[in-house]
Protein backbone atom coordinates (compact mmCIF):
# COMPACT_ATOMS: atom_id res chain seq x y z
CA UNK A 1 0.00 0.00 0.00
CA UNK A 2 1.38 3.47 -0.63
CA UNK A 3 2.81 5.90 1.87
CA UNK A 4 3.38 9.12 1.56
CA UNK A 5 4.88 11.43 4.93
CA UNK A 6 5.54 15.02 3.48
CA UNK A 7 5.25 18.46 5.03
CA UNK A 8 4.97 21.65 3.24
CA UNK A 9 5.32 24.75 5.61
CA UNK A 10 5.34 28.66 5.66
CA UNK A 11 6.54 30.47 8.61
CA UNK A 12 8.65 32.93 10.52
CA UNK A 13 11.65 31.30 13.11
CA UNK A 14 10.50 32.01 17.03
CA UNK A 15 14.14 31.60 17.83
CA UNK A 16 18.18 31.37 15.96
CA UNK A 17 18.82 27.82 15.54
CA UNK A 18 21.12 25.86 17.69
CA UNK A 19 23.26 23.35 16.22
CA UNK A 20 25.32 20.12 17.83
CA UNK A 21 27.36 17.36 16.61
CA UNK A 22 25.35 13.91 16.99
CA UNK A 23 27.98 11.33 18.44
CA UNK A 24 28.67 9.75 15.13
CA UNK A 25 30.34 12.96 14.19
CA UNK A 26 26.90 14.39 12.11
CA UNK A 27 26.19 17.90 12.36
CA UNK A 28 22.14 18.66 13.27
CA UNK A 29 20.14 21.97 13.74
CA UNK A 30 17.11 22.58 15.75
CA UNK A 31 14.76 25.72 15.46
CA UNK A 32 11.48 26.21 16.02
CA UNK A 33 8.80 27.82 13.49
CA UNK A 34 5.20 29.75 14.15
CA UNK A 35 3.10 29.00 11.11
CA UNK A 36 0.10 31.40 11.87
CA UNK A 37 -3.23 31.70 10.36
CA UNK A 38 -5.33 34.79 10.53
CA UNK A 39 -9.19 35.21 9.80
CA UNK A 40 -12.17 37.48 10.16
CA UNK A 41 -14.79 37.19 12.23
CA UNK A 42 -17.53 40.01 11.30
CA UNK A 43 -15.37 43.26 11.97
CA UNK A 44 -12.74 41.53 13.89
CA UNK A 45 -9.22 39.37 12.63
CA UNK A 46 -8.13 36.89 14.58
CA UNK A 47 -5.16 34.67 14.71
CA UNK A 48 -4.06 31.46 15.83
CA UNK A 49 -0.16 30.38 15.24
CA UNK A 50 0.97 26.33 15.56
CA UNK A 51 4.43 26.16 16.51
CA UNK A 52 6.45 23.13 14.80
CA UNK A 53 9.56 21.80 16.12
CA UNK A 54 11.99 21.83 12.85
CA UNK A 55 15.18 19.46 12.64
CA UNK A 56 17.87 20.02 9.52
CA UNK A 57 20.72 17.23 9.17
CA UNK A 58 24.08 18.16 7.33
CA UNK A 59 24.76 20.82 4.93
CA UNK A 60 21.30 21.88 5.27
CA UNK A 61 21.29 22.18 9.17
CA UNK A 62 24.67 23.96 8.39
CA UNK A 63 23.31 26.74 5.75
CA UNK A 64 20.34 27.27 8.21
CA UNK A 65 22.64 27.81 11.48
CA UNK A 66 24.86 30.25 8.93
CA UNK A 67 21.82 32.34 7.25
CA UNK A 68 18.47 32.16 9.48
CA UNK A 69 17.90 34.12 12.15
CA UNK A 70 14.50 34.76 15.06
CA UNK A 71 12.13 36.02 12.76
CA UNK A 72 13.04 34.93 9.21
CA UNK A 73 10.77 33.46 6.83
CA UNK A 74 11.43 30.66 4.83
CA UNK A 75 9.22 28.19 2.79
CA UNK A 76 10.26 24.31 4.25
CA UNK A 77 9.38 21.16 2.98
CA UNK A 78 10.45 17.69 4.87
CA UNK A 79 8.95 14.90 6.96
CA UNK A 80 7.18 13.96 10.27
CA UNK A 81 9.03 12.60 12.48
CA UNK A 82 7.92 11.66 15.94
CA UNK A 83 10.14 10.05 18.87
CA UNK A 84 9.29 9.66 22.33
CA UNK A 85 11.13 9.78 25.50
CA UNK A 86 10.61 9.18 29.47
CA UNK A 87 9.73 11.38 32.22
CA UNK A 88 9.00 10.63 35.82
CA UNK A 89 8.44 7.04 34.89
CA UNK A 90 5.68 8.08 32.23
CA UNK A 91 6.20 7.64 28.15
CA UNK A 92 6.00 11.01 26.59
CA UNK A 93 5.95 11.82 22.31
CA UNK A 94 6.69 14.54 20.49
CA UNK A 95 6.43 15.20 16.84
CA UNK A 96 8.47 17.40 14.82
CA UNK A 97 9.48 17.94 11.28
CA UNK A 98 13.13 16.56 9.57
CA UNK A 99 13.71 19.26 6.93
CA UNK A 100 14.53 18.11 3.30
CA UNK A 101 14.14 21.63 1.39
CA UNK A 102 14.73 24.90 2.29
CA UNK A 103 13.84 28.56 0.58
CA UNK A 104 14.66 31.79 1.98
CA UNK A 105 11.29 34.05 1.74
CA UNK A 106 12.20 37.46 3.47
CA UNK A 107 13.01 40.41 0.84
CA UNK A 108 16.31 40.50 -0.14
CA UNK A 109 18.57 43.40 -2.17
CA UNK A 110 18.42 43.33 -5.21
CA UNK A 111 22.55 42.19 -5.70
CA UNK A 112 21.84 38.87 -3.23
CA UNK A 113 21.20 35.85 -5.37
CA UNK A 114 18.14 33.60 -4.34
CA UNK A 115 18.71 30.39 -2.57
CA UNK A 116 17.37 27.42 -2.47
CA UNK A 117 18.95 24.26 -0.63
CA UNK A 118 17.70 20.20 -0.72
CA UNK A 119 19.19 17.42 1.22
CA UNK A 120 19.93 14.08 0.04
CA UNK A 121 17.11 11.77 2.55
CA UNK A 122 20.56 9.89 3.39
CA UNK A 123 21.89 12.27 5.26
CA UNK A 124 19.70 12.48 8.18
CA UNK A 125 19.68 9.63 10.88
CA UNK A 126 16.21 8.12 11.06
Amino acid sequence: MPALNRVQLIGNLGKDPESKFTPTGKKVAHFSLAVSQRWKTGADTKEYTEWVNIEAWGRLGEVCQEYLKKGSLIYIEGRLKTEKYEDKGEMKYFTKVVALGLQFLDKKKADEPMLTVDEDAADYEA
